[in-house]
């Protein structure tokens, strides 16, 4: 049976385990030989993780073409009105072409999120919104482009779903183990 890590990346962490140049890396959190990282995450972005010694697992959750759905809390600068938030669900035209439709609302700062190291630079000028969005398909800085396409640039983006996975309960910086099921290219929480 594959093992399946989700870990909560802290922001200015790279999404591998070694680097030329000496910056943070899933090493100083995690000794799990054989892992490997199932959809990477910005260094500037955090949040879940997934891990798997299974190359099977790693394509399924990773590969677009599953259209396993990840969802992200965006804060973004400004406040996005009803036609910003329609223009993300339609989908929006980035320089590598159309993204698919995605989910979009506006929440109030998510609850029990950890302050982030550094901080974002509070303006008293310019407001800023929390979104949650969930793709389908997994871009580089996706989001973020998202975001800006839109006139929302993203100041703070925290990705807190990967399929039936979630934060919950995953302190920063920490890692859990969870169960899958894995068989025929599906997959299924024991």
């Amino acid at each position: 049976m594959p093992r399946l890590i989700l870990f909560n990346k802290p922001y200015g962490v790279l999404s591998q385990f070694t680097d030329a140049v000496g910056r943070p890396t899933l090493a100083t959190y995690l000794d799990l030989p054989g892992f490997r990282v199932a959809g990477r995450l910005d260094r500037d972005s955090e949040g879940l993780l997934a891990l798997t010694d299974e190359g099977g697992l790693q394509a399924r959750i990773s590969q677009p073409r599953h259209k396993l759905p990840k969802s992200y809390w965006a804060q973004v600068e400004g406040s996005p009105d009803e036609a910003a938030l329609e223009r993300l669900r339609q989908g929006v035209e980035l320089n590598d072409g159309p993204t698919r439709p995605a989910e979009a609302r506006r929440i109030a700062q998510p609850s029990g999120l950890w302050p982030r190291d550094p901080p974002i630079r509070h303006r008293a000028a310019i407001p800023t919104a929390w979104l949650d969005i969930t793709l389908r398909e997994g871009r580089n800085r996706q989001v973020r482009r998202m975001t800006a396409a839109v006139g929302y640039p993203t100041l703070r983006l925290v990705r807190w779903r990967i399929g039936p996975w979630s934060l919950d309960g995953l302190p920063l910086g920490q890692w859990r183990e969870s169960e899958v099921e894995w068989r025929d290219a599906r997959m299924r929480l024991r």
